[in-house]
C-alpha cells in the first residue's frame, strides 16, 4: 500500500516539485494546501502518513499548523521543508514536534531518504 503524504506550501512551484518527486517514487499525495489553516482543517479527513510543511505562509504559519496538527494527532509525522534556514526557525520547528527540517533548495535524493526514514523508523 502506498504511503499517503500531504503537502503544505504557499508556493505552487514547490508543491508541484514535491508532488512530482513523491509520486514518481510510489508515494500518494492525498492533499496539497497553500496555507496552514487549510491543512489543519483537512488533516483528520485525509489522515496522511506524513506531512511536508513550509514555515512561512500567509495566515496560519507552518509552526502554528504543526502545533495544531499534533494536537489533533500526537503521532503525526511532519517534516518541515523551508527555504528559511535560520537556526532559530529550525530549533523552533524541531522543538514543536517536526521530525526533520529540510532546507530548500534540496537534493531530491536527500528528500526521499528523509521521507523514507521518517516513514519507516520514526514512531511517536
Amino acid at each position: 500500500m502506498k504511503k499517503r503524504i500531504m503537502i503544505v506550501d504557499d508556493s505552487v512551484f514547490a508543491r508541484k516539485m514535491l508532488h512530482k518527486i513523491l509520486t514518481s517514487h510510489n508515494y500518494e499525495v492525498v492533499g496539497e494546501f497553500e496555507s496552514g489553516c487549510a491543512a489543519v482543517s483537512e488533516y483528520k479527513n485525509l489522515n496522511p502518513d506524513l506531512v511536508t510543511m513550509d514555515i512561512i505562509m500567509d495566515g496560519m504559519n507552518g509552526l502554528e499548523a504543526l502545533n495544531q496538527i499534533l494536537s489533533i494527532d500526537p503521532f503525526a509525522k511532519i517534516i518541515v521543508v523551508s527555504s528559511h534556514n535560520n537556526k532559530d526557525f529550525i530549533e523552533l520547528a524541531l522543538q514543536a514536534g517536526a521530525l526533520y527540517f529540510i532546507v530548500k533548495p534540496y537534493a531530491k535524493d536527500h528528500l526521499l531518504q528523509v521521507v523514507e526514514d521518517v516513514l519507516s523508523v520514526h514512531v511517536r
